[in-house]
């Protein structure tokens, strides 16, 4: 009878010792794939950036063509306000 115990003791140790592995190998499994995740994260971070470094460089090439069409609208006024005049100028003549 105590040897049949002993012998169930020791089943039980290596049972709770092969239990242990097996947690440590499941959780060597998740670190391992959580390092993973952790560097697609980081590569999709980067590209974030980049991309956020172009969009600005494409607002900056937007405010300077505003600033360039706002200078060609007071350019087309003028030409608008010359034309006017010389129609103007040129219905007197015939008036």
């Amino acid at each position: 009878m105590e040897d049949a115990l002993k012998r169930l003791d020791k089943l039980t140790q290596e049972e709770a010792w092969m239990a242990a592995a097996q947690n440590l190998k499941v959780t060597h499994n998740i670190d391992e794939r959580m390092k993973g995740v952790a560097n697609t994260v980081e590569a999709i971070d980067n590209k974030v950036a980049s991309v956020d470094e172009r969009v600005v460089g494409v607002d900056d090439r937007v405010a300077s063509v505003n600033e360039r069409v706002v200078t060609v609208d007071d350019r087309v006024k003028v030409v608008d306000n010359n034309l006017v005049q010389v129609i103007s100028s040129t219905l007197n003549m015939f008036n």
